[in-house]
């Protein structure tokens, strides 16, 4: 028993750290008693990142950016794919009785940039190649300051200004710099954690349950008197089901005999491609929609997209985990067959 909850300990923290978020919402919301527009925003997602480059080995980043059939599959898959798709999915559902606000919402979902921080942490969890998620997320996070207005602009049809410099400085605070420090303490310290061992992994998972925590209390917190509990439901169900989707067709995408993708870059393209930020979303959302009547409604879907993809992908570690170790483990026996 106490082995099974040992081996079982993140998925536990995830239904402990949901329910109290539950029963004290106002505690991990946005202006909180934590503080999460400070302590998860930059120094959360800044000690991530910062773990990262502590723990990535240097040569694993460089072999990363020569990926190049890797990144095109990502940014391809999360820039023109999804929003198309998405697209698609809300003309058919327009002809339903879900609030036309939220649909439009769903589509603003399909537009975001990958996050910078959930599709790393659950890599790192299973132990993919934690490198190719980390450019990707990187990338396509810089990729989406531009791209998102520029989709948004397409299917909604309105101008809007972007402070690109504000995100650009954001991006840089949370992710560049903290990333770089990692790799330049590791250049002092890399024997020593060659001996020792330290639990990156674990401290990734605890920084991502309190992430899970926060989110949680955001998403409990907001209050809408302006659409029925159905809707909510549906559009709920709606994202769950295309989480679950995308997951799959990366999956097979990635593991399709011509791919040539090891098992580890599949992980990171199934995290990295589905993904999408709340981080940057809100922000260009509260910009894009400026005074917009219908601001709140609109990012709902958001709100809902953002925990429902950690939940899934932290349920998802250990089945992913024991695939990639089985495949892994298949591939070298393959190689080298018993004499």
């Amino acid at each position: 028993m106490l082995v099974s909850l040992q081996k079982n300990w993140f998925l536990i923290g995830i239904v402990v750290v949901i329910s109290l978020a539950r029963l004290a919402p106002f505690i991990g919301a946005k202006g909180g008693v934590l503080k999460p527009e400070i302590t998860v925003k930059y120094v959360a997602v800044s000690a991530i990142f910062f773990n990262s480059g502590l723990s990535l080995k240097t040569e694993e980043l460089r072999s990363a950016f020569s990926n190049v059939r890797l990144h095109i599959l990502v940014q391809s898959f999360t820039l023109i794919f999804v929003p198309g798709l998405v697209s698609v999915l809300v003309r058919i559902l327009e002809f339903t009785n879900i609030n036309e606000w939220l649909l439009k919402g769903l589509l603003v979902v399909g537009c975001m940039p990958p996050p910078v921080s959930s599709a790393v942490i659950l890599t790192k969890a299973v132990g993919g190649n934690e490198a190719a998620a980390i450019f990707n997320s990187a990338f396509g996070s810089f990729l989406g300051i531009f791209g998102t207005p520029f989709l948004l602009l397409i299917f909604f049809g309105s101008s809007s200004s972007v402070p690109f410099l504000t995100i650009l400085t954001q991006l840089s605070i949370t992710v560049v710099f903290p990333l770089l420090a990692g790799q330049l303490l590791r250049q002092y310290v890399k024997d020593w954690m060659e001996a020792t061992k330290p639990p990156f992994g674990t401290i990734s998972s605890c920084v991502l349950l309190l992430i899970i925590y926060t989110t949680f209390c955001d998403t409990f917190s907001q209050k809408s008197n302006e659409i029925g509990s159905l809707d909510l439901v549906l559009v709920v169900c709606l994202i769950v089901l295309l989480q679950s989707c995308l997951l799959l067709l990366t999956f097979s995408l990635a593991t399709m005999k011509k791919s040539l993708f090891t098992p580890a870059d599949t992980v990171a393209i199934m995290f990295c491609s589905t993904h999408k930020s709340l981080t940057l979303g809100i922000p260009m959302l509260k910009i894009v929609f400026a005074g917009h009547s219908y601001l709140s409604l609109i990012s709902i879907p958001l709100l809902i997209y953002h925990p429902v993809q950690i939940l899934l992908g932290g349920l998802l570690v250990p089945t992913v985990k024991a695939w990639m170790v089985s495949t892994e483990q298949k591939g070298k026996e393959t190689l080298n067959p018993a004499v």
